[in-house]
Formats: structure tokens, sequence, C-alpha cells
């Protein structure tokens, strides 16, 4: 599939591969091809930045004391410059990406790292991570995700989270009503409140549009378990 390539990336036939997954109610089973199509090359993934998250650069910034000796987990780490960033500012973190390839890319283009990169499953991860984590780190996964499983993923995070953890969500937004047929679907405010319906507190929430042309509006949210 090398019109996922960077290089040559064919966004339609990138929706039609996703809606077609998730018609077979198999959401997740095409995340692979994705990093696949790289041939082993990071800088070839078509949605990869290749620099950590600049909202997320900044909240470690502003507390930079949080993360000394606690534990992270980054959700669909991708090729891990999030988790990278993270393990600077003194956290002990786990990243986790349900594509092989994308895992095996991580641990190629940081063969020095201190981030424990693995293959898992948001809905069905290791039984020890349960409430196991001071940082639970969400960019980007639930927008690609369809229907009832956008509730579990977002569930599913919640359940990562240690007592007094915190919940850092990235994620495109729109407007309540707006884009229903998108691929990727960005979350509308009463999606992204869920988290505080299912318990959470909100510590900071922003609503801002990216540097893109044009720009992408976007959803940054902080949120905390009692």
């Amino acid at each position: 599939m090398q019109w996922l390539n960077k290089k040559a990336f064919d966004a339609e036939k990138y929706r039609e591969m996703v809606r077609s997954h998730q018609e077979s109610n198999d959401p997740t089973g095409w995340f692979d091809h994705i990093y696949r199509s790289a041939e082993g090359d990071h800088s070839a993934v078509f949605w990869a930045d290749l620099a950590p998250n600049p909202c997320l650069v900044e909240w470690l910034k502003v507390n930079p004391d949080i993360g000394l000796g606690k534990k992270a987990i980054a959700v669909g780490c991708g090729v891990g410059d999030d988790a990278e960033i993270m393990t600077k500012y003194g956290y002990k973190v786990t990243a986790f990406d349900i594509a092989p390839s994308a895992i095996e890319l991580c641990k190629n283009r940081y063969p020095e790292s201190k981030v424990d990169y693995l293959v898992a499953d948001l809905f069905d991860y290791p039984s020890a991570w349960s409430e196991a984590f001071d940082l639970v780190y969400e960019c980007n996964t639930i927008q690609v995700l369809p229907g009832k499983y956008r509730i579990q993923a977002r569930d599913a995070m919640i359940s990562l989270l240690a007592k007094q953890g915190d919940l850092l969500v990235s994620c495109r937004s729109r407007l309540a009503g707006e884009q229903e047929n998108d691929i990727p679907l960005p979350l509308d405010r009463y999606e992204i409140d869920g988290f505080v319906r299912s318990g959470l507190s909100e510590k900071n929430f922003l609503a801002y549009d990216d540097d893109q042309e044009p720009p992408v509006p976007h959803f940054w949210a902080w949120y905390r378990k009692a």
C-alpha cells in the first residue's frame, strides 16, 4: 500500500480502507498498514509530525515537578515523539501501539530510549496496567474510531489512571452536527466532555486552531482522577 507513504499519500483510498474495516467491525485492523507502508522510514508515515505535540511540551514545561519518578503511558504512540519528550521530564514511560510495525519504527528510531515500547491493544491491555499510571496521554486515537469504540476507548483510558492521576487529551474538534461523515471524525464538545461525565475533573480546557493551512480546529484538555 505505497499510496499510504507520505510521498504518495492518497486520502480517498485511505478513507476507503478505514471505512471498510469499520464496516467489518474491525476498527483497528488497518493501523499496521500505515506503518508498514513506510518501509522502515519513520519520516514516511503520512500523519507523523516528527516532533512532540506543542501542547504537551507546554504542559510539561509548566508542570515540571509532576512527572518526577511517576509512571506515564502514551496511548497509540505512533513513531514515539510524545513518549520521548515525557521521559525528559522525569516520567517512567510506557508507550504502546496496536501496530507491531509502529513499535518497530520506534525501537529503530530510538535505540537507546528509556521508553518501554510495546505492542498492545487498548481494548485488551495487560491487567497490570489497570489504575497503574500517574499520567495517561491520548493524542488522536479516539477520532479514528467509530461509534461505540470511541466510548470504549475513553473508558479504557480512564481505567489506566491511578488515583490522583492526570489524563491529557489532544484531538481534532468540530461543532455538534457537523462533519459527521469525516474520517477521521473530530470530537465535538459533548463527546470530549464525556471524560467529565465519567467522573474526572477538568483542570484545563483549550479550543484552538492549529497552524496548518487552512487551520484545523483542535481541543486540548487536562483531566484529573479523584
